[in-house]
């Protein structure tokens, strides 16, 4: 079992940035993996980016240039740094960890981008 908690978002303008928090506490040592998902109003939740315990990444292509990934140096910890953010960015956040397949989730966290 994993909590998450996140924090960080908020409104900002059309091109402007913001930096998403996650810490984890539990079973840290088992995480395979941790991601970051979104979902806005109307549309399925989706993969914003993830980073595994090898450090490998993968982002969504709708944010590969804009959006990273990172992990503190205690492990438990993962953020998102959101740069150049498009109204289309807006959703709520969520972020996750995985332990050989099982999901857990934090509570999540409003983004809404101005135009």
């Amino acid at each position: 079992q994993v909590q998450l908690v996140e924090s960080g978002g908020g409104l900002v303008q059309a091109g402007g940035s913001l930096r998403l928090s996650c810490t984890a506490s539990g079973n840290i040592l088992r995480i395979n993996t941790m991601a970051w998902y979104r979902q806005a109003p109307g549309k399925q939740r989706e993969l914003v980016a993830s980073i595994t315990s090898g450090s490998s990444i993968n982002y969504a292509d709708s944010v590969k240039g804009r959006f990273t990934i990172s992990r503190g140096n205690a492990k438990n910890t993962v953020y998102l740094q959101m740069d150049s953010l498009q109204p289309e960015d807006t959703a709520v956040y969520y972020c996750n960890a995985q332990i050989w397949g099982i999901f857990s989730w934090g509570q999540g966290t409003q983004v809404t981008v101005s135009s």
